[in-house]
């Protein structure tokens, strides 16, 4: 568990094979996991597949997971029904629904995954149909609590423009951000697009846009009040 803000960024990615029995190569890097935080994370990812690349099926029994769409196109399979996901797509799958992704693309398909524990799981047969998506840069923020019964509360595409500042608190609650485009700091950390920080709880950050603003992917999970007051 860390006192201080995470970051990574998305250089050495890892050639990964048969990604939820699929075939074929994909690539992957953890940005953050559990052992840094204090909330409910199981991790926050990348995930990279190239033209014709697929994310088997699956099924999650005890995480609820969120999908966003950084670059390139793809089909979405929720409960074997396709749905079209572009950059600015973002996914949410809830227990029990059977969800992969594939690239039908020109181009690598490149997305963040949040993946976050819930406190009641289900049965690995349970069917439970529990799948949204949105187009989150014309959404600009949704809260999650209307879909999720597990801790994330809120995600969002935050454009920040040129030389304006905006405040990041971890009191009650953990974020995460990835950058899209733009350059700026948090605190003093460079930012730039594919520079991921995460705020662990009782951390904050001044997050300041550069002369070419800022875009990132937001997302922020509440702590429960025991561990809130450790």
């Amino acid at each position: 568990m860390s006192d201080q803000i995470v970051v990574t960024d998305v250089e050495g990615v890892t050639d990964i094979f048969g990604v939820h029995g699929a075939t074929g190569m994909s690539h992957w890097k953890c940005l953050a996991s559990r052992r840094h935080l204090r909330g409910d994370w199981e991790a926050v990812e990348l995930a990279r597949v190239p033209p014709g690349g697929l994310s088997g099926e699956h099924r999650h029994t005890r995480t609820e997971e969120i999908y966003y769409v950084v670059a390139g196109e793809g089909e979405m399979s929720l409960d074997g029904v396709g749905h079209r996901v572009a950059a600015g797509s973002v996914v949410l799958t809830g227990l029990g629904t059977i969800h992969g992704l594939r690239n039908t693309g020109a181009t690598d398909l490149d997305w963040i995954t949040v993946e976050v524990r819930v406190p009641h799981p289900v049965s690995p047969l349970e069917e439970k149909v529990n799948a949204h998506i949105h187009d989150l840069r014309a959404a600009g923020e949704l809260d999650t609590t209307a879909f999720f019964t597990g801790p994330l509360r809120r995600v969002a595409v935050r454009t920040m423009a040129a030389d304006t500042e905006l405040p990041l608190h971890a009191v009650g609650v953990e974020h995460a951000i990835f950058v899209l485009a733009g350059s700026g700091k948090a605190e003093t950390v460079e930012l730039r697009p594919g520079v991921a920080v995460t705020l662990p709880l009782g951390t904050g950050a001044q997050v300041s846009a550069g002369p070419d603003g800022l875009e990132f992917f937001h997302v922020e999970l509440t702590v429960p009040r025991s561990r809130s007051q450790r």
